[in-house]
């Protein structure tokens, strides 16, 4: 390692940006584990044809969906902070970082829970149908049961995604392992620091990616 770089005061820094990481990264996720499930499945069942139609229900929320996904999540920060503010009182902090965070995770989840149910045998509802089964015991017993290794890789995905986020929030003052790559790496010239941070992201990111694997692996063979 560099001579010149001091570890034993960056040691606890580095610790405080993982810890900041991971509190923005685990309530965001929390979030749209149970928004973005619901907005999905709400995507689902009222799309034309879906088990409880309603064509003016589809396309407003997909309407919505698809306003807020193609922004730039650095821009949508900024974009978002009046609201921010009126909700939390700052545009500043970890707090501040986590509604943006949690709105396009939850959006961006939203559709990959609608695309993981449409992609499913058709033929799993209708047999429930036949049986009788009502629509909210098809969606919780048939069709999130059916999907659920699929779902699993798509939540994986989506912490990937939200980790990525992570490091754009240092921007409003949230801290986190991008912040500080780029605070105590990239502007003092230091890339030990630099290339230390991104080896940490690394090896969050595999260490999601294998878990996630490994308990899809285990749903799709019950």
């Amino acid at each position: 390692m560099n001579e010149g770089t001091d570890w034993d005061y960056l040691l606890p820094l580095l610790g405080e940006a993982l810890g900041d990481t991971a509190y923005m990264v685990g309530i965001a996720l929390a979030v749209a584990a149970v928004v973005g499930l619901a907005l999905g499945i709400g995507l689902f069942v009222t799309r034309r044809g879906g088990l409880r139609g309603n064509r003016v229900v589809f396309t407003t929320e997909n309407a919505l969906i698809n306003l807020v996904r193609p922004i730039p999540f650095v821009i949508f920060v900024t974009a978002i902070a009046p609201v921010t503010i009126a909700l939390g009182g700052s545009r500043i902090g970890r707090e501040a970082a986590i509604l943006p965070m949690a709105v396009m995770a939850s959006v961006a989840f939203a559709r990959l829970v609608e695309q993981t149910l449409v992609a499913l045998d058709p033929g799993v509802v209708e047999a429930a149908r036949a049986m009788g089964a009502s629509r909210w015991r098809i969606v919780w017993s048939v069709l999130v049961p059916e999907a659920l290794g699929p779902l699993i890789l798509a939540f994986t995905f989506l912490v990937v995604a939200v980790i990525d986020m992570s490091a754009v929030v240092g921007i409003v003052g949230a801290g986190g392992l991008g912040d500080f790559a780029i605070r105590h790496g990239y502007q003092r010239f230091n890339w030990e620091v630099a290339w230390v941070t991104v080896g940490l992201i690394v090896v969050l990111v595999q260490v999601v990616q294998l878990l996630g694997n490994v308990l899809a692996r285990k749903a799709l063979r019950r």
